[in-house]
């Protein structure tokens, strides 16, 4: 169960950043980068491009095999080899059928009048 919660958690994470880093990409190759016009700078107009690009490409991947492997390590039932759902339609009430009154009457534990006017001997 551990390793399901996990492997959601990273799942979501990378989806998150996933968001994150198309936004900031333009659909016309400015992004991010087209912020940056000064000749100084560390990193170019197209090595920001790149960076964004290759970094959606491993997201993207990432995201493919974690949700195998979160598929992979779903947590199972126990010994039981029934579905719950299967249970639940095995011990259904039939909403049809009528209900059967009780026709006689239980003993009581108090004794009887003829007793009490009579002992045993």
């Amino acid at each position: 169960m551990g390793i399901y919660i996990l492997v959601s958690v990273l799942v979501i994470v990378a989806c998150f950043l996933q968001i994150l880093i198309v936004l900031v990409q333009n659909s016309k190759g400015g992004g991010l980068a087209a912020n940056f016009t000064s000749t100084g700078q560390s990193m170019g107009i197209r090595k920001t491009a790149d960076f964004l690009e290759k970094s959606t490409w491993t997201l993207a991947a990432a995201i493919l095999i974690l949700c195998v492997v979160s598929t992979a390590s779903i947590p199972r039932g126990g010994t039981s080899g029934r579905s719950r759902i299967e249970t639940q339609i095995q011990n259904a009430v039939d909403p049809n059928a009528i209900p059967t009154l009780p026709t006689a009457v239980p003993p009581s534990t108090s004794p009887t009048p003829s007793e009490t006017q009579n002992p045993p001997r």
